[in-house]
């Protein structure tokens, strides 16, 4: 389902358990909040354009991508982060689900039985 942004627009094409995938439309100069998600990791491909990344690490300290035509770069779960188009952009963003360790809460420990 195509979402209208005051950046652009954001269409939703798959979706599973553990992944989404969304072709983007970005508007040269549009940029999203700066936002974190708690378990997701994002992955930005780039179809066409220059889109800029900017990630908030540890202590404040920003690190700034930009991906060109055919790159491809990723932030992990739980650092704040903002997009920009640098010009129009066409992009695809995945968002993965990271699964969180220990997933399994035992009863009891199983055994043998005689």
């Amino acid at each position: 389902m195509k979402q209208g942004k005051i950046w652009g627009a954001t269409d939703e094409f798959f979706r599973n358990a553990i992944v989404s995938a969304h072709y983007l439309e970005i508007k040269k100069n549009g940029y999203s909040s700066k936002h974190r998600h708690a378990h997701k990791f994002n992955v930005f491909y780039v179809i066409s354009g220059e889109l800029e990344i900017t990630i908030w690490r540890d202590r404040g300290m920003k690190d700034v991508t930009v991906v060109k035509e055919g790159g491809v770069t990723g932030v992990s779960p739980g650092f704040y982060h903002r997009f920009k188009g640098l010009t129009d952009v066409r992009c695809v963003e995945i968002y993965q689900v990271i699964l969180q360790e220990p997933d399994i809460e035992r009863c009891d420990h199983g055994g043998t039985e005689t």
